[in-house]
């Protein structure tokens, strides 16, 4: 004990803080071997196959596997359709929409623990996407509507953990794509069939706002684009994707207690879309809202204080869904006429890159908190199976892609392991 004493009080200070500096190296360089070791973890709905499949990802290694398939669904002879996927803020449970039932569709909890069912209830017609408010601790749905004629969908709100319905919003018409701003206090979501971005009050349990996307403010080029059987060949692909039929009269269920919304959606007069938007995200700062353009081909960038489109910007063929990377600095979106995922800067507007799938109808996105990746999920065509591709942000490259269950669709982000 005497000797490291005497050595450490005969050292210059220049040997100490060369010691000093040395230790201070290998502190950071196990760091950095803790931090660059981290697999991370998302869910995705096989549509086809009736399975959600948790893959995982270590980006130590760039591989990616399969580490849980999960069978949901109550008819073992027919297709129910698992369609959009949400994690609970805790972590705890992740929740599927059931999209095809007799005739409606259901909400399913399952343990992310055990991948045990706790719980379903039942929905409207094609419940699509979701997400859950930390605000209010309540799941808002939206129910797409395939069936029958085109009509105003509603907007369910659920308590995630009785599962019990809490009420039920009218909307536009095929709504899809919800989202939360980072407060929870605001759900958007779009009506592909109306062309309009919709505000929901988490609280209010209330239609807030509602913006029309409409081509008629698009250069007048995107007219020639499109035809009355655009619509009709769009939807008659979306229904062949189900078979379970039925009409909803939601009305005869509407809340009694939201007379104002029965007024102002029943005076809406709907015209021939054209933008057809499919998905929306909130920007981090909650002062900008996304719509991916699935019919006009464009990002639409929407600005929260004023209501209005701030900007638009051109992508590819038919992007479907889109995330803003948590860090706010880019868009990732699913180009599904393309085959391809879309990365854009948002601070340009400029597309940086845009990078083919492993296969060639694009689905899903959900981005890593870190925003270092982007996972997409892909569907396969016809028997082909799907599959979840796995892209750098940083480098704008697929890293490697994990096959899944047939028509990959619903993707949410779950976790990070270290």
């Amino acid at each position: 004990m005497n000797t490291y004493k005497s050595i450490l009080f005969n050292l210059t200070f220049p040997a100490l803080i060369g010691y000093l500096a040395y230790f201070a190296l290998l502190l950071l360089i196990t760091l950095s071997i803790n931090l660059n070791a981290q697999v991370y973890q998302v869910y995705v709905a096989a549509e086809s196959d009736d399975v959600v499949q948790r893959v995982s990802f270590d980006a130590n290694t760039n591989e990616g596997w399969i580490d849980a398939t999960i069978r949901v669904g109550k008819l073992p002879t027919e297709t129910d359709g698992p369609h959009g996927l949400t994690i609970s803020p805790d972590k705890k449970h992740w929740f599927v929409t059931i999209a095809h039932g007799n005739p409606y569709g259901y909400l399913a909890k399952y343990s992310t623990e055990t991948h045990e069912l706790k719980g379903i209830v039942d929905l409207g017609l094609f419940p699509a996407s979701m997400e859950i408010s930390e605000f209010t601790g309540l799941l808002y749905v939206v129910n797409f509507n395939l069936h029958g004629e085109m009509e105003p969908s509603s907007m369910m709100v659920v308590d995630p953990e009785t599962m019990d319905l809490i009420v039920e919003l009218p909307t536009g018409i095929m709504p899809h794509g919800t989202r939360m701003n980072s407060k929870g206090t605001k759900a958007y979501h779009v009506s592909m069939m109306s062309d309009e971005l919709i505000e929901v009050d988490t609280y209010g349990l209330d239609v807030t706002r509602t913006l029309s996307l409409k081509v008629s403010m698009i250069d007048d080029s995107a007219h020639e684009k499109h035809n009355p059987e655009t619509t009709q060949d769009l939807v008659a692909e979306l229904k062949a994707m189900d078979g379970s039929g039925g009409r909803m009269d939601w009305l005869k269920e509407m809340n009694a207690s939201k007379p104002a919304n029965r007024e102002k959606h029943s005076s809406m007069t709907y015209h021939r879309p054209l933008v057809k938007p499919t998905w929306v995200d909130p920007h981090p700062n909650d002062q900008l809202v996304y719509v991916a353009g699935n019919g006009s081909d464009e990002i639409i960038e929407i600005d929260v204080e004023n209501w209005s489109i701030s900007r638009r910007m051109p992508t590819g063929k038919l992007p479907y869904n889109l995330e803003v990377s948590p860090n706010g600095k880019y868009l990732v979106s699913s180009l599904k006429g393309a085959g391809a995922t879309s990365i854009i800067d948002l601070e340009s507007g400029v597309e940086l890159a845009r990078i083919p799938n492993s296969r060639k109808v694009s689905h899903g996105v959900t981005i890593s908190p870190d925003s270092k990746y982007a996972f997409i999920s892909v569907e396969g065509i016809g028997g082909d199976p799907g599959s979840v591709d796995i892209i750098s942000i940083e480098t704008q490259e697929l890293i490697t892609f994990v096959e899944t269950g047939k028509q990959a669709g619903g993707i949410s982000f779950f976790t990070t392991l270290k």
